[in-house]
């Protein structure tokens, strides 16, 4: 009789456990379709409002056709000192590279990561200087990270060609036609 009742006690507990093993594996696969479709994030599209006319510019998605060439995104966090000198290193070489091919356009996305300093200040200067067509600024906020910022700068520019560009001035701007070539022959 005795083992009766542990044979089917170890039974119960054995359908105990295999439900409640069902039933997690479906949370998770249930949370990792919820997290898979989840693009809260986009669907409400962010404004840039360009500093000059105090107009609002629609900002596109990464899903939209590209309208420029190549998109630079730039994450800056309390980058007030270094980001001068970067952007306007970056600017004359795009300019320059545009005035001699019409087929070359570009923006440059500053992604202000919640920085504490004077570089969401920084940042409008540039787009002051060179209009909300060639530069735009993301705020963040708060700080959320390099990843993403990277991330939200990808999400929300108009390039065919996407890359990051560091405001400490590590990688120069005019070694992009060696990476271009490099992306060019991959492809």
């Amino acid at each position: 009789m005795e083992i009766l009742e542990l044979s089917t006690m170890l039974e119960l507990t054995l359908i105990v456990a295999l439900v409640c093993g069902l039933g997690l594996a479906a949370a998770v696969v249930i949370e990792s379709f919820r997290r898979r479709s989840n693009h809260i994030h986009l669907e409400a599209h962010p404004i840039f409002e360009d500093p000059n006319s105090l107009k609002q510019v629609d900002c596109p998605y990464i899903y939209d056709p590209a309208e420029k060439y190549i998109s630079l995104i730039v994450p800056a966090y309390n980058e007030e000192l270094r980001l001068p000198a970067a952007l306007d290193e970056t600017m004359n070489y795009l300019q320059e590279r545009a005035g001699k091919d019409n087929s070359f356009t570009y923006e440059v996305i500053i992604v202000d990561d919640g920085s504490k300093d004077g570089t969401k200040r920084v940042a409008f200067d540039f787009v002051r200087k060179y209009k909300v067509d060639n530069v735009r600024v993301v705020l963040l906020g708060k700080n959320q990270g390099k990843g993403e910022a990277i991330r939200k700068g990808m999400l929300h520019s108009r390039g065919k060609l996407l890359l990051m560009l560091d405001a400490d001035g590590a990688t120069k701007v005019d070694d992009l036609e060696k990476l271009e070539n490099q992306v060019k022959s991959a492809g």
